[in-house]
């Protein structure tokens, strides 16, 4: 059996360089499982203030409206679950470990963020942070390297969500010298010996997902609740547009959102279109394209309505426009 140093009660203060790890902020949450006279839902929605979680990932997230409604159906589960503990009836903590599959640019990270926060609150998971990593913070690239890497990932990860993306990397059967398998059994212990106090969350495309459950039923099975996050819309992806500018303090000019519009219908015919991040990588190039054209116009006095507005021609200016594309 594996052991985890630590990981019932430690987290390290600093993490890999190539590690993101992401602290959540909420109430304290409410013991798991203590007896106590029975609540009503809304008693434990106020106590856990997870409600406010689920606006959070709303107002984060244009769409992906059967995704948000199975976090609410998994949220409804873990409350009544503590209902009821309270009154004494069989509740033994559920497994957590989830897969979300879908394209790059969905939200998965982002859903994630949601999900730890919202076990902390409801007393499942005692930090709330969220640990994100690949396979390269996994695996080692010779013998012996590859058991302390996993272990090491791991004890930053207890007490939150463990979030791998791209987990189906781990499995490479054609390379009899990898070591991917090693990380992939040491993962599957503490998945089933230590589920009350870490979550896994597995993210990668859907169909290469899964193969690589195919290929390890063990992982398969550990696997509570499969979410698909469905691509974006091209309407969506325009209110995505939009939020991404405000945020940034930058608008449309006259013309500039029906331009941004047909750019993003003419993108989404082509290869590696990306969703949201794509949108963004986008607006990235519109922007600069705004700023080499005040900057052309070095006498000019410019407003703020100058510094802040995309227009049309910074959009059109995209090789998606041209003929050739």
């Amino acid at each position: 059996m594996y052991s985890i140093p630590g990981s019932t009660r430690q987290l390290d203060a600093e993490s890999s360089r190539a590690v993101t790890a992401v602290q959540t902020e909420g109430p304290s949450p409410p013991a798991h499982g203590t007896s106590g006279h029975p609540l009503t839902v809304n008693e434990v929605l106020t106590q856990s203030q997870i409600e406010s979680v689920m606006d959070e990932l709303d107002r984060d997230l244009i769409g992906l409206v059967p995704v948000k409604q199975r976090i609410r159906d998994i949220a409804a589960l873990l409350v009544i679950d503590q209902l009821r503990a309270r009154i004494g009836l069989q509740a033994q903590s559920p497994s957590l470990h989830m897969s979300f599959t879908g394209n790059p640019g969905t939200g998965k990270t982002t859903v994630a963020m949601r999900m730890a926060q919202l076990l902390h609150r409801l007393g499942y998971v005692r930090k709330g942070h969220l640990v994100a990593v690949t396979r390269d913070d996994l695996v080692g690239q010779y013998i012996g390297h590859t058991a302390p890497k996993t272990k090491e990932i791991l004890k930053k990860a207890m007490g939150g969500v463990l979030f791998i993306d791209e987990a189906y990397y781990l499995y490479r059967p054609e390379n009899e010298r990898d070591y991917g398998q090693e990380s992939i059994e040491i993962l599957l212990q503490v998945m089933e010996n230590h589920r009350d106090d870490l979550v896994v969350i597995l993210a990668g495309y859907k169909d290469r997902m899964d193969t690589f459950f195919q290929s390890n039923p063990g992982m398969s099975s550990r696997i509570a609740h499969h979410l698909d996050f469905p691509d974006y819309s091209q309407a969506e992806l325009l209110l995505i547009g939009d939020r991404m500018l405000q945020e940034m303090s930058y608008q449309f000019g006259t013309g500039g959102r029906e331009t941004f519009g047909e750019y993003l219908n003419r993108r989404l015919e082509q290869p590696h279109f990306a969703n949201a991040r794509s949108v963004r990588n986008a607006l990235d190039r519109a922007r600069l394209r705004q700023a080499s054209r005040l900057f052309a116009d070095r006498d000019r006095a410019l407003t703020r309505d100058d510094l802040s507005t995309i227009e049309s021609s910074d959009i059109r200016a995209s090789r998606v426009f041209s003929p050739a594309a």
